[in-house]
């Protein structure tokens, strides 16, 4: 007898896709990113993100509390300082904005993990992630401010440091610098593959950090290289970090496949401004199902290989999963 093969005997009902489905979406598998600005009693939306708000820390902790509510136990965190200078003095300040949020956070909503983004775009009055000279951002004078700013965030309570500056060497400076002050515990999540990409633009509103002259691609990765991007995931694991990070993510699927095939360290992924805008605005405009497209683009995201998922979506989707 001649038989059909019938894979559609699988998809028949809700209760049998279920039961086979391959890639699962849990809360647990997301990090609600946060802008944390100064004053009191600010919410301010950002106008290429809806959703999405600057926080002053009294909002972020309650920001932060309904997220938890509905089963998001992380968040990183990206501070907005009134003041900014040549070398981001706010980034690594005992009393900077993230440092105070960090402790807020740590006092007031039990069992959230807390990440420390660790940059110096948000801080600089040149929005690029180094000290600059002669109009070039220097490396290695840097790392001693990327390492400073790790100690004064894993200080105020932070669980987890993710450096997302593309510094040659950062990783190992931070793990250094966290050493020999006693945090040898803290994990580094390193933003290890992280591309110069158009799809950050909402970001840089959010966190008022687009560079001022010039781009970043003089660091920041070029969109075309893949094999540049195993070696750049490489270097951060030999340096010790703990995760890596790919960045954008819907873009980068390949690369996160990638990674994800070649270390056995844990995979993160982030779903950047640009994405979340995108599907925000077709939503608005009644040309997709915002929340299922939203489900839809991090299923990918988790599919190709991300074992954490940074998404603007976190609050917004964690009912639905």
């Amino acid at each position: 007898m001649n038989l059909i093969e019938r894979p559609r005997r699988l998809r028949r009902t809700q209760t049998i896709r279920a039961l086979v489905r391959e890639t699962t979406l849990s809360p647990d598998d997301l990090v609600y990113p946060l802008f944390v600005c100064e004053g009191e009693g600010v919410r301010r939306e950002i106008g290429s993100m809806p959703g999405v708000f600057n926080l002053s820390i009294d909002e972020l902790i309650k920001e932060v509390a309904a997220a938890r509510s509905v089963g998001i136990q992380s968040v990183i965190l990206f501070g907005v300082p009134d003041e900014k200078d040549a070398v981001g003095t706010q980034a690594y300040a005992e009393d900077g904005i993230t440092q105070r949020a960090i402790r807020a956070l740590k006092r007031e909503v039990k069992d959230m993990l807390v990440i420390a983004d660790n940059c110096l775009c948000e801080y600089t009055e040149h929005g690029h992630c180094g000290v600059i000279e002669g109009g070039e951002v220097l490396n290695d004078p840097t790392l001693d401010l990327l390492a400073s700013t790790a100690v004064t965030q894993a200080e105020a309570g932070a669980d987890i440091i993710a450096p997302s500056n593309m510094m040659d060497g950062f990783v190992a400076a931070i793990r250094e610098a966290l050493d020999e002050s006693g945090f040898e515990h803290i994990p580094i999540m390193s933003y290890a593959v992280k591309y110069a990409s158009g799809f950050y633009g909402p970001f840089r509103e959010a966190a008022q950090s687009a560079p001022q002259f010039g781009d970043r691609r003089g660091y920041q990765m070029d969109p075309a290289n893949s094999r540049e991007a195993m070696r750049e995931a490489e270097l951060d694991y030999q340096q010790g970090a703990d995760m890596l990070m790919v960045k954008p993510a819907l873009p980068y699927l390949d690369i996160i496949r990638a990674v994800r095939e070649r270390f056995d360290l844990p995979i993160a992924a982030y779903q950047v401004s640009g994405e979340y805008a995108m599907i925000k605005a077709a939503g608005r405009l009644g040309w997709i199902d915002e929340e299922r497209v939203a489900l839809e683009a991090l299923t990918s995201i988790k599919r190709a290989g991300a074992d954490i998922i940074l998404t603007y979506f976190a609050r917004e989707l964690a009912d639905h999963l």
